[in-house]
């Protein structure tokens, strides 16, 4: 293996075949790793979200094709040129719905104060600190736009309608219902056997906390994933899910080049031979968190992959499991892909331009001196 694919950190690995866990790895670089070890899932958490504001719509407490001020009285989008009715808590859940924020939630220290969430969708702390808006600026359902801010409505989205907190609405349930009794949303200082965080060299750095639950602030274990996993493999266990509610999820919503990359809260990684797709998240963090579960509703076959101490590693292993799985690429590494060509694309078009230009200024010379 490259070194560049080494973690230095903290590692924990499961295989799932036909619904069952069939194999599990776990590297410890500090603590001993198990399968109740939590980690950091960063912007999994989403997954987790768009299944708590689904199990909403089952109970036909929310409308997916209702504008989501229909439900919110603590907060308002801003006023834009836009139709902010055409927010719908389906183009939140598919990233389709113009929000132009792109939030990566910043972190907060461990000693900080956790703004509330109608002050953190006043004035959210960005990952790159930039300023922020959380506000229409495309028209909605025109292009698919990756949103941490549209994560971040939904949080409230579900405190407005089940009258709880987001993170007790979560666990009465999902966690609590399927025996996750590891997975939190508490702040990293109060939970017990975290993995600590590493950089990408493998050095112990401190740990943060954040603002939006919904969007980047869910800890969960491999054993937690993988009974989540396993529900959303096997809908008719008993679990919970409704088996047209997961159909529903990975029908495809947001595109791009024409390929449907998003469904209701989870990736479509890649199609599958039936017809469906390769579904989850993955989620990556500072300073060097990576987190993924990928789930084949083909053969029931999936991964569950967290890391701490390298950016990528989980989604590079699952992306080598999506290939092998259906013989196809998947959408993340399609995107990496595309993006990284393009440099080269633009360089090689400049080089081009200047040799034909050259060669165009020396045509006339040229035949200049043979007349």
């Amino acid at each position: 293996m490259n070194s560049t694919q080494k973690n230095q950190g903290n590692s924990a690995l499961v295989l799932i075949e036909n619904a069952e866990v069939t194999q599990q790895y776990f590297a410890s670089a500090q603590a001993n790793v198990t399968e109740d070890t939590l980690f950091p899932t960063a912007s999994f958490s989403k997954w987790v979200a768009a299944l708590g504001v689904l199990s909403l719509v089952e109970a036909q407490l929310l409308d997916l094709n209702a504008p989501v001020s229909d439900y919110l009285t603590r907060w308002r989008l801003p006023d834009s040129e836009f139709d902010n009715d055409a927010v719908t808590i389906r183009a939140l859940l598919s990233h389709t719905a113009g929000l132009t924020d792109r939030l990566g939630f910043g972190d907060y220290e461990l000693d900080e104060t956790i703004p509330n969430l109608a002050e953190e969708l006043a004035n959210p702390r960005a990952s790159n600190d930039r300023a922020v808006e959380i506000a229409v600026g495309i028209e909605p359902g025109t292009e698919f736009l990756y949103s941490g801010g549209g994560y971040l409505i939904l949080q409230l989205v579900v405190e407005e309608v089940s009258g709880v907190a987001f993170q007790d609405y979560i666990r009465k349930t999902i966690f609590d219902p399927l025996g996750m009794h590891r997975s939190s949303y508490a702040s990293v200082a109060e939970l017990v056997n975290l993995s600590p965080s590493f950089d990408s060299t493998g050095k112990l750095t401190q740990s943060f906390q954040y603002a939006s639950a919904a969007a980047t602030g869910l800890a969960s274990s491999s054993s937690d994933l993988a009974k989540l996993a396993k529900a959303l493999l096997s809908p008719h266990a008993g679990a919970g899910f409704r088996a047209t509610t997961l159909e529903a999820m990975r029908e495809p919503q947001g595109f791009v080049l024409g390929a449907g990359i998003w469904g209701l809260g989870t990736i479509l990684y890649a199609p599958t031979s039936a017809g469906d797709y390769i579904f989850g998240h993955d989620g990556a963090n500072d300073p060097a968190i990576n987190s993924t579960v990928r789930l084949n509703p083909d053969t029931a076959d999936g991964i569950i992959a967290l890391v701490s101490g390298h950016p990528s590693l989980a989604s590079n292993i699952g992306s080598e499991w999506v290939l092998w799985q259906t013989g196809q690429p998947d959408f993340l590494q399609t995107d990496r892909a595309l993006k990284s060509a393009i440099l080269p694309f633009l360089v090689g078009c400049l080089a081009l331009f200047v040799a034909i230009f050259l060669w165009a200024r020396a045509l006339p010379r040229a035949r200049v001196g043979k007349s």
